[in-house]
């Protein structure tokens, strides 16, 4: 699985229409049918794969509307990650269900948080206190235990452990399941996804329990700007994914 987020991961795809402008705004009204598929002027919206775009519930057809009713002379999908995270999950959690889930497994074979620092021991003291009950929960839910070990050498999980990874992947709807794979490569955590997937942890915790070395080494050697306008991005992604959480 690579550290690619969904908002990355468009653009990798439009590069080669970068230089084409911006499609105009071609529609009047926005409005949402009784199935919740969203309308412009009466018409259904299509993914890029040609599927309906219909949500799974009011309150997010809604709030995917508004993105669309928010574009004025011009459809700019920046600035609709709602959308791009629908469509995603129509089209990606349809065709490619299983690759998805055999991301996620992967990554969670290597979690962020089974790795602590060998030193300094102020560093492994927040680690311990950040993701230990992170990894405690998770061993509840999943009823298995998890190998953690000091330093970066690889250290391999039970077949136990990744086959109830397996099953808890395989639980989610689609919408779910790219919430999930999108919190993944944001958070650099499996586990943590898993966390505030299950609405067992705010959004800020999750947040701050991915950043720990991170924030330890700014808290040590100041911060790079390059560094923190990527950290801003993501965040900005993490934050409408957690609000499309929200709204499932």
């Amino acid at each position: 699985m690579t550290d690619e987020t969904e908002d990355e991961r468009w653009e990798r795809l439009s590069r080669d229409r970068v230089d084409r402008p911006l499609p105009k705004r071609f529609y009047k009204s926005v409005s949402v049918s009784e199935d919740c598929v969203i309308l412009l002027d009466g018409r259904a919206v299509k993914t890029p794969l040609k599927a309906k775009l219909q949500l799974p519930n009011a309150a997010l057809a809604a709030a995917v509307a508004e993105e669309w009713a928010a574009q004025e002379q011009v459809i700019n999908p920046a600035t609709m990650p709602l959308t791009k995270l629908a469509n995603t999950a129509i089209d990606r959690a349809s065709t490619e269900r299983r690759l998805i889930g055999e991301e996620i497994a992967a990554f969670a074979a290597n979690d962020l948080l089974f790795y602590r620092a060998e030193a300094p021991a102020a560093l492994l003291a927040l680690q311990d206190k950040q993701w230990n009950t992170v990894l405690a929960w998770a061993a509840s839910v999943m009823e298995t235990q998890f190998t953690t070990t000091l330093g970066v050498i690889h250290v391999a999980q039970t077949k136990h452990t990744m086959d109830a990874v397996h099953e808890l992947v395989e639980s989610y709807n689609g919408f779910h399941l790219i919430v999930v794979h999108n919190l993944t490569t944001l958070t650099g955590s499996t586990i943590l996804a898993f966390m505030l997937a299950a609405h067992a942890a705010d959004a800020e915790q999750i947040w701050s329990a991915a950043h720990v070395d991170e924030d330890f080494q700014i808290s040590q050697w100041g911060e790079d700007h390059e560094a923190a306008q990527r950290r801003a991005n993501r965040k900005l992604e993490f934050d409408a994914t957690v609000r499309f959480l929200s709204l499932l």
